[in-house]
């Protein structure tokens, strides 16, 4: 009997020891713990010590910091029929954890799934220029078209960021032909601009010289000089008949 005691004390002990380790919780500043009580919901805790009653009480842990989730690459067609290879990445977390645990199985591969649709629908309804040049609004709209989706779920997307969008081989040389040709065309647009701004002052010029005997001489002669400098053994210019007659008219005067 007195050796039974200590073996009692024993086995008290363990159970105590075992009933503490059930009941006693700890959760971090970031966890929620959502309780329920006989498979019903009873409450939010944390954070801190929490104490459950064992085998009645069973609680999830929810943690509340920000989440960062990579998307798998997608295969989109875009709305102009080019195929492209684009991943992004959401970040979200936990608002709710209530809706986050009872409304949705498993809300982290929830988000993922849905983003992953989002992505190929809304950037399918766009031509490949706008993917290239608009992602900021696109990264808008697929965030706030999320936002609302997972609202239900006690979830709050906070950003989303596309970050690659790969094109194929033949995709990549035609838009580099393309953009050459677009160069080219820039480049005739600017010299026939030129041009037609040259041809603009030469013709006001010579209306500007027309008005005045004198001028014309003087430009005649400026000619001469600038051909006189040079370096070849002969030269032959024309005399134009109008000049010779100014020449005469200026003699006569």
């Amino acid at each position: 009997m007195f050796l039974n005691i200590p073996i009692i004390g024993v086995y008290i002990f363990i159970f105590v020891f075992a009933f503490l380790a059930m009941s006693i919780r700890v959760l971090r500043e970031y966890q929620r713990g959502v309780v329920f009580t006989l498979g019903r919901f009873t409450g939010i805790k944390g954070p801190g010590l929490i104490i459950l009653v064992p085998f009645v009480q069973q609680m999830v842990r929810v943690d509340l910091r920000t989440i960062v989730l990579d998307v798998p690459t997608q295969d989109v067609i875009s709305h102009d029929n080019v195929s492209v290879h684009v991943n992004a990445v959401v970040y979200f977390r936990v608002i709710d954890p209530e809706k986050a645990i009872i409304q949705v199985e498993d809300f982290h591969d929830a988000t993922s799934q849905l983003a992953q649709t989002t992505l190929r629908s809304v950037l399918g309804g766009h031509e490949l220029d706008e993917m290239l040049a608009e992602r900021e609004r696109l990264n808008s709209d697929i965030q706030e078209i999320l936002d609302k989706r997972t609202d239900a779920w006690g979830i709050k997307i906070s950003n989303v960021e596309i970050k690659h969008i790969d094109l194929d081989e033949s995709m990549i040389r035609a838009i580099a032909k393309q953009a050459e040709a677009e160069r080219e065309r820039r480049s005739k647009v600017i010299n026939s601009k030129g041009e037609l701004e040259a041809s603009e002052n030469i013709l006001a010029a010579a209306q500007k010289l027309s008005q005045n005997d004198l001028g014309i001489q003087l430009r005649y002669l400026q000619t001469m000089s600038d051909i006189s400098n040079d370096k070849t053994n002969t030269l032959v210019f024309p005399f134009p008949i109008d000049i010779a007659n100014i020449f005469n008219t200026s003699q006569k005067k």
